[in-house]
């Protein structure tokens, strides 16, 4: 090789190793310090692109799961009403059970549909109430609420605002101060009864559907941080591995350096 000396090719390549190892051990440092393997697109441009959509699908699911559970919320707030008109109904059939004795007079009978009228009153005004400003109940039918439960929307679950109108109104028509009226509610409060254990039976499978959607939902949620985490968390172990070989890589090209750019003044050597 000739001995040249405006041109040192050695310390020029031991510059640029040197260089690519200072910006290796730059993003090992980053790495480590983040926690993040990823801290630029330029350090995985496919990667940061699948885990931004992933990231999105993830606040997307946490807000459906919000709403699922709100949907929850209200479905138990309406059984939690129609658990206190079920005390009422069977109080108005003992009532109207006790009204068909032999051994009570007029007044008594009375005393017993006072009590039926408020205990109605009760019932109508239970038809007002809302969780959250929105109706538990519909106005003499079933109206139906969409659920979103998935992430995307394209799954849905209807929720029921029972019709407890037309159960109220036919509670209403009880009247207990008469032995025959007394005898005409029992024979009808059964069938309400009944009809008040349907909506109470409907509003507890719908309960159920939605705890089997927020579970979907969050089993769903841990599986795209997973995945999340796969892109982006740095392995510690591997990139403390890789954060001590830069360091000595640097070590070592910065001494190799400073070995090729003495190399040259040998030169003077040959004409002094």
């Amino acid at each position: 090789m000739s001995v040249v000396i405006n041109t040192n090719t050695s310390a020029s390549l031991a510059s640029y190793n040197l260089s690519s190892t200072n910006v290796n051990l730059q993003r090992s440092l980053n790495r480590l310090s983040s926690g993040s393997r990823i801290n630029s697109s330029f350090d995985d441009a496919g990667g940061t692109a699948v885990a931004m959509k992933f990231n999105a699908s993830i606040r997307r699911t946490e807000a459906t799961l919000a709403n699922v559970n709100n949907a929850n919320s209200f479905l138990a707030t309406q059984d939690g009403v129609l658990k206190n008109a079920d005390k009422i109904l069977n109080r108005i059939s003992e009532l109207a059970t006790l009204a068909q004795d032999v051994s009570k007079g007029t007044s008594d009978l009375a005393l017993y549909q006072e009590e039926v009228s408020i205990l109605q009153e009760q019932l109508n005004l239970m038809l007002d109430e809302k969780f959250n400003g929105i109706d538990l109940f519909g106005a003499g039918a079933t109206d139906d609420m969409t659920v979103v439960t998935s992430h995307d929307g394209a799954q849905t679950v209807g929720i029921t605002q029972a019709d407890f109108a037309t159960l109220a109104t036919a509670v209403d028509a009880y009247d207990v101060s008469t032995t025959a009226g007394a005898t005409a509610a029992v024979a009808a409060i059964q069938n309400d009864i009944q009809t008040l254990a349907d909506m109470r039976a409907t509003n507890g499978a719908q309960q159920s559907r939605l705890t089997f959607a927020a579970d979907m939902l969050s089993i769903n949620k841990v599986n795209l941080e997973a995945s999340v985490s796969r892109i982006q968390d740095v392995d510690v172990a591997s990139e403390s591995s890789n954060l001590a070989r830069y360091n000595i890589l640097q070590q070592a090209g910065t001494a190799m350096l400073a070995q090729a750019n003495q190399a040259s003044q040998s030169v003077l050597r040959l004409i002094s």
